[in-house]
């Protein structure tokens, strides 16, 4: 996350765009081998990649997750309402076109703060006339911003789906559960949380995001699985639990078996 915000509403300044500094959200299009990405940008992602080849499985299964999630809470319990937070450059299969392919009166608010991502996300997530798809531009760490602006949006006496994936390891160990606990308690019962990071379980990847952080402007810190388990506390977790992504109901494989990698998921409901 950054600093480097867009104009407010109704400004005529465009947004401005540090090309200096690294965010995330390019960072991981460049690993999904996307072309919305800046030197510094591609500079960190090679450096994290070059100790953790394995960081591009990493960006393909977390996309498949994301899809599987979605699906599931669209098709079989019924949500119909989604508030996206950290949701990185505008690629395929976003939260919104898998919400709305099933159900089209689905609605779906994407909060960043980057300006790359919000001129990609205007441009590019454009849902169903039947739903509705918003854009927020705020940062994570401002839970009621978010909230407030999201309501112009989301029926908050209606259950919702918040997504928080991959974007809590750029939070601090203490700040993460007050923002996640305030963000829930804003949401009715039947809610849903559906959340995944990078999980500190390989030398390998724990020694590459070390180096990719020096590059970086915000760190990413990979936490344990029990830490990343923590954040659902009080919720009602769907099985098969908090695994690592591949291992979240996966689609049947007819040869071998599916292999788990360094970053934690899971799917919970409000009571």
């Amino acid at each position: 996350m950054t600093d480097d915000r867009p104009a407010p509403a109704g400004s005529d300044r465009s947004p401005q765009i540090d090309t200096t500094r690294t965010h995330s959200a390019r960072i991981w299009n460049y690993w999904m081998g996307g072309k919305d990405h800046y030197p510094i940008d591609r500079l960190a992602g090679d450096a994290v990649a070059e100790g953790f080849p394995e960081i591009v499985d990493l960006a393909r299964t977390s996309r498949e997750f994301l899809i599987r999630v979605v699906t599931h809470l669209t098709r079989d319990v019924g949500i119909r309402q989604f508030l996206d937070i950290g949701t990185g450059m505008p690629t395929a299969n976003n939260t919104h076109e898998v919400a709305q392919s099933i159900a089209p009166e689905s609605r779906v608010v994407y909060v960043d703060n980057d300006p790359l991502v919000l001129a990609h996300a205007r441009a590019l997530l454009v849902g169903s006339p039947e739903g509705a798809t918003d854009y927020i531009d705020a940062d994570l760490r401002d839970p009621d911003t978010i909230l407030e602006r999201a309501a112009e949006t989301l029926d908050f006496d209606r259950p919702i789906a918040l997504m928080l994936m991959g974007i809590l390891g750029h939070i601090p160990e203490d700040e993460v559960q007050p923002i996640v606990r305030r963000l829930l308690d804003a949401l009715p019962s039947g809610s849903h949380l559906a959340s995944y990071d990078g999980a500190d379980t390989s030398e390998a990847y724990n020694a590459a995001i070390e180096v990719g952080n020096k590059q970086g402007d915000v760190p990413y810190l990979l936490r344990s699985p029990e830490f990343i388990a923590a954040r659902f506390e009080g919720l009602e977790l769907l099985e098969p639990g908090v695994v690592p992504c591949p291992l979240w109901r996966p689609a049947p494989i007819e040869v071998g078996t599916r292999r788990g990698l360094d970053q934690y998921g899971g799917v919970a409901r409000k009571p």
